[in-house]
């Protein structure tokens, strides 16, 4: 039998090379975590939550629990409360995406315990301390995209420029319902600091619609780059949330499979 003394020296090194096996793993091996299996969606203004039926359609038949928030877009409070509420009740770490205002709304919202991730497409992502409208700055908005601001300060996009500016990709079936069903914002919500910006302790990944009308292209490619995201670049319009649903929906399997809920 071997001498307890010696026993104990061999079975202290061993567990310190173990130990240390476990160290070198990585942290998903090491601990066993699995790929965020769930999904949130905050569309923009001049929307709703039904553009995103062809990446929710996609995403549940990859096994994904996808929920989709409908923004009253009536202030930005309002429009991160509305996230906040579906985040509550995600079972696990989610990932969050937004498109176009939805990028400011995840950006406020997106601290919050369940997010692991964020998904910014064709999306604004300020910084804490800064307005939305500050994000246009040095930039030119094309000047098809027009917004008509009614007399109580909410906005419309004009009519006759809506399928040009917004969706030009679409079919016109699928653009005319759009326009009908649009959802006005608040003009002011684009003048509200936010409080504090999520990309800053979250990893993020950007989705670049390169011929997206309601912003300037150098304007996107500036903010994802500041954020740090990982870009994927798509010939769409601004509504590439619902006419290049494939790609919108990899981007969110690629977050998906490899964000975590730590901090970068």
């Amino acid at each position: 039998m071997m001498p307890a003394t010696r026993r104990d020296i061999v079975a202290a090194a061993a567990a310190t090379t173990i130990a240390g096996a476990a160290r070198a793993q990585p942290a998903n091996q090491a601990t066993g975590a699995q790929p965020v299996r769930n999904v949130v969606l905050v569309h923009g203004a001049f929307a709703d939550g039904s553009g995103w039926r062809g990446v929710y359609d996609t995403l549940t038949a990859r096994g994904c629990r996808v929920s989709i928030v409908q923004n009253p877009l009536t202030s930005l409070a309002d429009d991160v409360a509305a996230t906040r509420r579906v985040l509550n009740r995600q079972d696990g770490p989610a990932i969050l995406v937004g498109h176009s205002w939805g990028g400011t709304v995840i950006t406020e919202a997106g601290t919050h315990p369940k997010v692991a991730g964020l998904v910014y497409v064709s999306a604004l992502s300020p910084d804490a301390g800064e307005t939305t409208g500050q994000q246009y700055d040095g930039f030119t908005t094309p000047p098809i995209f027009v917004i008509d601001v009614q007399e109580d300060g909410f906005g419309f996009l004009k009519p006759e420029n809506f399928k040009a500016a917004f969706a030009a990709d679409a079919s016109d079936a699928d653009a005319a319902f759009m326009h009908d069903s649009q959802v006005p914002i608040a003009m002011a919500a684009f003048g509200t600091r936010l409080t504090q910006a999520a990309w800053r302790t979250r990893p993020s990944w950007a989705v670049i619609a390169t011929d997206d009308k309601a912003f300037d292209l150098r304007m996107l490619r500036h903010m994802a780059s500041r954020i740090g995201a990982k870009v994927t670049d798509v010939g769409a319009s601004h509504a590439v949330f619902m006419t290049q649903p494939g790609v919108v929906a990899d981007v969110i399997d690629d977050a998906a499979r490899t964000a975590q809920r730590a901090a970068r």
